[in-house]
């Protein structure tokens, strides 16, 4: 069945759906759940608003369980809250970070009272909300170098996991305010001396299984743990459970990992800097110890020769094997790290920014590019979907966030890929290009975002009130029992240090 007949089948079956939740034989969740997913509200999808209040650029986005509250951070180091719906700020302060925050979330479970964040001054960092506007924080761990990514325990409210460039991944249980050294990652290349430690970028934690979490960073593979092996004297996790990484990959060194996420069918997805982005099934697994000698794959597609190729016409690496890679083509991702995630209910779409600032939204089967849309003036980095309706957040080198929901009279004209790259040229970067760096400065800015405590100097004159709030830095005297849930003791901490990563995510 072509693409327009596949299209019109499924546009038969949502009014089918919807007469049958009108006559009481399709339950209002289910059909919340099979409407949410419809390709009609993907090519609907546009801006709805622009959250305009940071003065850096926005390197993270996240929702609340409800999805009612969106929480941002900044190069600014302020953390916001967001009611999304009316663009109101409800809530900004300063992270305690000493430089760019990277990711901000909800504990869960928490009645949005307990958040985390991790920044580029390596500090991962809990902050508790509190009545009458008063906000704490406590730097909980500090790696060496920028602090990428955490994962979140699904439905726990007190386990959570961190990597860095360091290579170390941290757990921590917010009961205690206890970090854990796991391990910290190495290369499997141990002649490598000038690389023994792989820099990480991304960790993710298996919504089925949360016993297992994947890391990756500075080389091709992404490797997933069995927490329940790792031992908690800092000693190491030993080899990991399994390992991977499209075969035509293996043993290159000009790729690494920028982003990871797990379906709610435990499959992995893994976006690579100068290449594409993979979805891995549990049974494509290279095992814990993959076998680096063995060439690379003559039956699979090398990126670097056929490049051009593998962006038009989106396919898995070899259509005649049965454990084909799933490969989703069309974007760039060379110059920041930038997440990936998936999109619908039952994960049915794969969503990514770009450097060429558009946002992309593929079919998750088949690897179809269904949507490319303009997203920020330089590049997306985050793109965040609602846990509760049809929506994205989206951020990246502007200073705003992009709100989309399925607000057009018609739907997009689907995507020819081919008239698509013809129009819209990729060029593929190498790190030698001079057009690796940008620009990230906006027209017209002074320039002076960064400034310390420049909270103080909001002259906005939208008419919304925000309360920029004070940070206290947690000790003993500044909580009762009834605050925090801990043995009272304190890690001493050095706010003084500084790991001279200045760098912009």
């Amino acid at each position: 069945m072509g693409k327009i007949g596949m299209r019109e089948r499924e546009s038969g079956c949502r009014i089918v759906q919807m007469r049958n939740r009108e006559v009481g034989a399709l339950a209002p969740r289910s059909f919340f759940h099979r409407a949410s997913a419809s390709l009609d509200l993907v090519f609907r999808l546009g801006i709805h608003r622009k959250l305009d209040k940071h003065r850096g650029c926005v390197n993270t986005v996240s929702f609340n369980a409800n999805g009612n509250i969106l929480v941002s951070g900044s190069d600014d180091r302020m953390v916001m809250l967001w009611d999304w719906e009316t663009g109101l700020a409800k809530l900004s302060f300063h992270s305690g970070h000493s430089n760019n925050v990277f990711q901000a979330k909800f504990m869960p479970y928490t009645d949005e009272r307990t958040m985390v964040t991790c920044a580029a001054d390596g500090e991962v960092r809990m902050v508790r909300l509190q009545d009458g506007g008063r906000v704490f924080t406590k730097m909980l761990a500090r790696h060496e170098g920028r602090a990428h990514k955490m994962a979140l325990e699904p439905g726990n409210p007190h386990i959570l996991y961190s990597c860095g460039e360091d290579g170390l991944v941290y757990h921590f249980d917010l009961r205690t305010h206890n970090a854990t050294k796991l391990f910290k990652c190495k290369s499997f290349k141990d002649k490598w001396d000038y690389m023994p430690v792989v820099h990480l970028n991304a960790i993710a934690i298996d919504p089925r299984n949360p016993n297992y979490f994947a890391i990756a960073g500075s080389d091709e593979y992404a490797r997933v743990y069995d927490i329940r092996k790792c031992r908690w004297d800092g000693k190491g996790c030993g080899n990991p459970a399994d390992c991977f990484c499209p075969a035509h990959l293996i043993g290159d060194d000009q790729v690494g990992i920028t982003g990871l996420a797990f379906s709610d069918q435990s499959e992995l997805l893994a976006s690579y800097n100068f290449e594409a982005i993979y979805l891995f099934s549990k049974d494509q697994g290279l095992g814990p110890n993959p076998d680096l000698a063995t060439p690379r794959s003559a039956m699979s597609v090398d990126a670097s020769d056929n490049a051009f190729e593998n962006l038009v016409h989106p396919a898995t690496e070899d259509p005649n094997a049965g454990d084909a890679v799933q490969v989703y083509n069309g974007h760039r991702n060379c110059v920041t790290v930038k997440g990936v995630g998936f999109f619908g209910p039952n994960c049915e779409y794969v969503t990514s920014g770009s450097d060429c600032g558009r946002v992309f939204i593929w079919r998750k089967k088949g690897g179809e590019l269904l949507r490319v849309m303009e997203g920020d003036k330089h590049v997306v980095n985050c793109i965040e979907p609602n846990p509760c309706s049809t929506m994205l957040a989206s951020c990246g080198i502007e200073k705003d966030i992009k709100i989309w929901i399925p607000n057009a009279k018609e739907p997009a004209v689907p995507i020819d890929i081919d008239e698509f790259m013809k129009q819209n040229p990729i060029r593929f970067f190498s790190r030698d290009d001079a057009d690796f760096d940008i620009d990230y400065s906006d027209d017209g800015d002074d320039g002076d975002d960064d400034d310390e405590n420049n909270d103080d100097n909001d002259n906005d004159d939208s008419g919304d009130s925000i309360d920029f709030l004070d940070v206290d830095e947690w000790s003993d005297h500044q909580f009762s029992d009834n605050d925090c849930n801990d043995d009272g003791e304190e890690e001493e901490e050095d706010d003084d240090d500084d790991d001279g990563h200045n760098a912009m995510l």
